[in-house]
């Protein structure tokens, strides 16, 4: 039994004097750490640490500005475009009235009537009234006829031969497109104008010509 004791005495020495050199080594590295961190400290004299602590304080208030700033733009955009879809759908108006008033001037029973006459009066009347309710709220209409295509504001739904315009120009308003404020609430739905087949084939035979000689 004796024997068995100073074996195993003997086998768990070495162990046991790996552990303290190890906890020795790792206390020596934490007191150089503390050491490192204590004169850092100590270089850093009171005016480097004010200047330190005021670059912080004035990192924290531009960042608090931007974010005023950003919260005072999206308000602002939803005050002026929180009825942008209501703006849209009333649009809906503008059209029943110009469909109705296409309507009443195709039917042949009222052509040339006084009736028709009154009626489409009175639509002229809501119609304009309408218009001026929309401006105030600043929907306007866009203005396209004789005016060269953009795709910012208009939406080419046909060509038509037209010698007289130049290609691209707007001859036709088929939808009356809108804006609200800067934004566009509608495009306008247009007819451009192109070249006649006749005068483009003859084009291209005075290129080929010109080329051949």
């Amino acid at each position: 039994m004796e024997k068995d004791q100073n074996q195993t005495t003997e086998k768990n020495s070495p162990r046991e004097s790996e552990n303290e050199e190890f906890i020795k080594n790792n206390s020596e590295e934490k007191s150089e750490d503390n050491e490192d961190i204590k004169s850092k400290e100590k270089e850093q004299n009171p005016e480097e640490q004010i200047l330190k602590l005021e670059d912080k304080l004035a990192r924290t208030f531009a960042e608090m500005e931007n974010q005023r700033r950003r919260f005072e733009k999206e308000k602002e955009e939803a005050y002026e475009y929180g009825g942008f879809v209501f703006a849209k759908e009333a649009l809906n108006l503008i059209d029943n009235l110009e469909r109705s008033k296409q309507v009443l001037q195709n039917d042949e029973n009222l052509k040339d009537s006084d009736a028709l006459k009154k009626m489409l009066e009175h639509f002229e009347i809501i119609y304009k009234d309408l218009l001026s309710v929309f401006s105030k709220n600043n929907i306007k209409p866009i203005e396209c006829l004789n005016k060269k295509l953009d795709p910012n504001f208009h939406q080419a739904m046909m060509e038509i031969e037209d010698s007289q315009k130049e290609p691209g120009t707007i001859v036709q308003e088929i939808q009356k497109g809108f804006t609200i404020k800067d934004r566009l609430l509608r495009p306008s739905l247009v007819g451009v104008s192109k070249i006649s087949e006749k005068k483009d084939k003859n084009m291209k035979e005075n290129v080929e010509n010109l080329k051949e000689k």
